[in-house]
């Protein structure tokens, strides 16, 4: 019997879809899993499965977002599933190394009209994770990691992050050769790239699977046409079945044309960007690459966020007992200098404050909202309008509404830990964190059904009792107020509240689950690869201090002609653009 086949009869058994939808997977994912684990039956064990993950923050060394902490937290989750993972990020100015080991002094990199020559530093290796850190203060020894002082982005990005995607398969080649890599977002979007083009034919890597994730379509790379040359590809890069994008050059465009699996972070985002809503432009590239697409929910550290082990809140609780989160209201109402009246449902947020976060339905029934027997605390910054929108409402009614324009990790905390319903009103969300959050603590999520938020939330049905929150579908200010109404005439019934608190505190979205199906899907993925073992190295320890501004390393440049600019440069027929 051909090995492939054990699966296809376990899918031909009526009870399939049922262990399917038990194990919140879909019908493809549980093929996948299936045969992960035949293969794991029958083939020859030689070494564990080895991933080299890539990406430009991971925490606790860098963080501008969630990136950072699905970084920090799935490689830990993986070796727990018996998985030997290496960690590639840069090594920025914030990032602090402890016991840190120079690998490579001197890494001969092309890039662009010369060479560069970073050094490869290996940093603490915990749990069967090794994290490798890219050194080049030319590129990332900088205060911020993507933008300079006035807040836009630096203009050397393509040549900064297409030296970082050279080093990651240098990595792979001669210090942790792996059965598969998985890149994350557009920073590391020119490694698949790469890989298939300008690697194409090296012995070392031909065989590499990869593995490219979509965190946020929103955010693609998007870069002027001499971007091409200036991050050292070929000109034929600027086709549309390839880099180009309306006359731009597009890196995440490349990793989606060029690996050979795509994951989102949900299931229900997996089918979103195929649709023009939600594709950014990009949706007819992933329509194309369908079956190669695969919805894995980011998981959360319930170590950080947890009521009855948080530090940060006043009293601590679970769902046996839900005593201590009267006090956590008490505390979270005078943190905004409300009234001390624990009775009044109190709405949370804690958010960017952006367009693609829905405040802008928060502005459409501000006026209605307010209406009601009903408290509103925000905690967020972003985009100048929303800002203006939550001052003004405090300052209109500043014994209902409370604000806090910032990022504050404690009082984040305690918001989820006070507030008695949260609200995430997004117009896209590909995943969505503090939704889940606000399950464990007992803070009934108010969500539009998208994403991330649409697979996480269950809508509750008060004729059943069934559901772990509420959620609206269309994108319109009245849909939002509707179920905020809908929210509170459950409150008013403190049975039933308790009890639609209770079930959702009793979920589990811990990265555990999440590792376990990224690691069937590697297992697929490598099928019955062989790969090196693993060297051992007796580095040169680098001392850690060094002054803030390290110095330049010289760069030998070697001129190139960059080359009459394409046709596929100039504007592109109707046509054309459909098929992107």
């Amino acid at each position: 019997m051909d090995r492939w086949s054990k699966p296809s009869i376990l899918l031909g058994n009526p009870s399939a879809g049922y262990l399917a939808s038990r194990f919140r997977i879909g019908p493809s994912l549980f093929l996948t899993t299936c045969s992960a684990l035949v293969t794991l039956l029958i083939m020859p064990t030689t070494n564990p499965l080895r991933v080299l993950i890539a990406a430009s923050e991971g925490v606790p060394y860098s963080k501008t977002g969630g990136l950072a902490d699905v970084i920090g937290a799935l490689p830990q989750a993986l070796a727990s599933n018996g998985v030997q993972v290496g960690v590639v990020l840069p090594r920025y100015k914030s990032t602090r190394l402890e016991n840190s080991k120079q690998l490579v002094s001197s890494l001969t990199v092309a890039l662009g009209d010369g060479l560069r020559f970073p050094s490869i530093l290996q940093g603490p290796t915990t749990d069967s994770v090794r994290w490798f850190f890219v050194d080049y203060p030319p590129f990332f020894d900088r205060d911020s990691l993507y933008v300079g002082p006035s807040g836009t982005d630096y203009t050397d990005n393509p040549e900064r992050f297409a030296l970082f995607s050279r080093t990651v398969l240098e990595i792979a080649k001669t210090i942790f050769p792996p059965h598969l890599i998985h890149c994350h977002d557009w920073q590391a979007g020119l490694v698949p790239v790469m890989l298939r083009t300008a690697y194409a034919s090296d012995p070392a890597l031909q065989a590499v699977p990869i593995i490219f994730t979509v965190h946020n379509l929103g955010y693609q790379g998007l870069f002027p046409y001499d971007a091409l040359s200036r991050a050292g590809l070929p000109l034929d890069m600027f086709r549309v079945d390839r880099l180009e994008f309306y006359g731009k050059i597009n890196f995440l465009k490349g990793a989606l044309v060029y690996s050979d699996a795509i994951t989102t972070v949900s299931r229900k985002y997996a089918q979103e960007i195929q649709t023009p809503e939600y594709g950014f432009g990009l949706d007819g590239v992933l329509r194309d690459r369908a079956e190669k697409i695969h919805g894995i929910l980011n998981g959360v550290d319930y170590s950080q966020w947890d009521p009855a082990v948080d530090p940060h809140i006043a009293a601590h609780y679970d769902a046996s007992n839900l005593d201590g989160k009267t006090a956590c209201k008490q505390d979270l109402l005078r943190q905004f200098g409300l009234p001390d009246d624990t009775s009044i449902p109190l709405i949370g947020i804690v958010s960017r404050f952006t367009r693609q976060k829905g405040f802008d339905l928060i502005a459409e029934v501000a006026e209605r909202l307010m209406a009601e027997n009903v408290r509103l605390v925000a905690l967020g910054n972003g985009e100048a309008q929303y800002e203006k929108l939550f001052t003004t409402l405090a300052a209109r009614f500043p014994e209902r509404v409370g604000v806090r324009v910032a990022y504050d990790d404690v009082l984040a905390h305690k918001i989820e830990a006070g507030a008695d319903m949260f609200l995430m009103p997004s117009r896209y969300e590909p995943c969505g964190l503090n939704q889940i959050y606000s399950l464990r603590y007992g803070t009934v999520p108010v969500v539009r059904a998208t994403g991330g938020l649409d697979d996480t939330i269950e809508d509750y049905d008060a004729s059943t009792g069934v559901g772990t929150g509420f959620q609206f579908s269309a994108f319109s200010g009245i849909a939002l107020l509707e179920t905020v109404l809908r929210a509170l005439s459950v409150y008013d019934n403190p049975d039933e509240w308790r009890h639609l608190m209770r079930a959702g505190m009793k979920e589990d979205f811990s990265w555990d689950a999440s590792a376990r199906e990224y690691a069937a899907l590697y297992r697929q993925m490598a099928g019955d690869r062989v790969v090196p073992e693993l060297q051992s190295m007796e580095p040169k320890h680098v001392s850690e201090k060094q002054p803030a501004k390290r110095a330049a390393r010289p760069s030998t440049a070697v001129k190139k002609s960059a080359g009459p600019k394409p046709a596929s440069e100039k504007k592109k027929p109707p046509a054309d653009k459909k098929k992107k």
